[in-house]
């Protein structure tokens, strides 16, 4: 039997690892570092490359990475050279999150539906360019700035704050060196995820997520607020368009190229006329999304992460999954995504019903009790028969959990049930 060290400390890799804990080829699942929910936490950083190397290889472990930011710093290809098992793409492959204006010249020359862009790494020509258009855009950071380098704005005094912001102001670092200014498409929001070795791509179960703090997608962009599985948006003829369109075509362009993507390939879908547009992809699973897509599996996870590095999914049986819907619905910090209060106690979990799970994200444990510590700290998700259902168990489910600065959107799914 193996062992699988899960790589990250948020909802989505407490959702990895709990679903990798049922599978009968694994004995112990480590997640490194790891947070107040998940168990035998390994106090190791996500940037400690070499130390995640070393564990892995000292204690058997197939890797399963859950955020970016390593997979940009190429810990892929550090764990291949050591022929160690890892899922996830390489540092090139990765370029496809790690870099907004790689994806989009690559998604250019590929001809994958996606907006109109230009890059600027001067703030002058940027805003004298946007007082150009006739049309509303939206303003993205390069590099990686944990869901929040994205500014959809309204006018044009929107789009010069939000360039002065980032390329001025350095709000998010080195990852604002450069900056795409793209068309703003409105539509429809929902993601779609897939799991790929390189040649073949198998689609996971449809999901929205709700990215805005506010209900009716009111105020700033953050790691997202909650999100639910399956979304009515994509229906059977979409989901054919958007998997040959954009994902076996990313996939094959990638190849192409000579970059073999193994892992999660994320897109981030905008429905116009019922055409799909990429805005933005990731190179693994969403979060929230993760959390009610793995409630919704009806397989063993393992098993696919395995064909996925070796090359075999093409041989691999059709995934299934329950016919319920799952809703999850973040519990944050208030006052995130800007600042916040930390190492508050919550209570209420014994209260729980069996119908939801509460994944950790922001947690830690200490002396036995579990303390905020982030932004994003719970994610109840919740089971039901219709969407409606399970809406109404998360948000039972979430009243149960309290902490004194608790907030959370009161809204999340609405955007499903207004498509039934």
């Amino acid at each position: 039997m193996v062992n699988i060290l899960v790589i990250g400390s948020g909802g989505r890799e407490h959702a990895l690892s709990w679903k990798l804990s049922q599978s009968s080829k694994i004995e112990t699942v480590f997640t490194a570092p790891g947070n107040g929910g998940t168990e035998n936490n390994v106090p190791i950083n996500v940037d400690d490359l070499d130390g995640l190397a070393d564990f892995a290889q000292k204690n058997n472990c197939f890797t399963v990475v859950g955020p970016e930011d390593p997979l940009a710093a190429g810990i892929v290809d550090k764990f291949n050279q050591r022929n160690l098992k890892v899922f996830g793409p390489s540092k090139l492959a990765a370029q496809l999150e790690s870099s907004k204006i790689w994806a989009k010249d690559f998604m250019k020359r590929n001809n994958i539906p996606s907006a109109e862009f230009e890059i600027f790494d001067d703030a002058k020509k940027a805003q004298d360019y946007v007082k150009s258009l006739d049309y509303n855009v939206v303003v993205k950071a390069d590099g990686l700035a944990a869901g929040k380098g994205v500014i959809v704005c309204n006018s044009d005094d929107e789009a010069i704050s939000a360039i002065q912001t980032i390329l001025v102001k350095k709000t998010f670092g080195d990852a604002g060196n450069r900056i795409i200014i793209e068309e703003r498409i409105d539509g429809i929001e929902a993601s779609y995820i897939a799991l790929s070795d390189g040649e073949t791509a198998i689609p996971m179960a449809t999901s929205q997520d709700h990215k805005r703090i506010f209900d009716n997608d009111k105020g700033p962009n953050t790691g997202g607020m909650g999100a639910y599985s399956p979304t009515p948006i994509i229906d059977d003829v979409l989901a054919k368009k958007i998997q040959e369109k954009i994902i076996d075509k990313t996939i094959q362009s990638m190849k192409n190229e000579g970059i073999i993507f193994k892992g999660f390939l994320y897109a981030g879908i905008m429905l116009r006329n019922n055409e799909p547009y990429v805005l933005e992809y990731n190179v693994r699973m969403g979060d929230p999304e993760c959390q009610p897509i793995t409630m919704r599996m009806d397989f063993d996870l393992y098993d696919y992460f395995v064909a996925s590095v070796d090359g075999t999914l093409s041989s691999m049986p059709q995934t299934t999954w329950k016919n319920q819907s799952a809703v999850c619905v973040v519990l944050a910090s208030d006052g995130y995504p800007e600042s916040y209060a930390k190492n508050e106690e919550i209570s209420g979990f014994d209260s729980v019903p069996n119908y939801a799970y509460i994944f950790h994200a922001g947690t830690q444990k200490v002396d036995g009790k579990i303390l905020s510590n982030g932004g994003r700290v719970l994610g109840v998700t919740a089971l039901g028969d219709s969407l409606e259902s399970a809406i109404k168990n998360a948000y039972l489910a979430s009243e149960k959990i309290t902490w004194p600065h608790k907030y959370c959107r009161k809204d999340i799914g609405q955007k499903g049930l207004d498509y039934l």
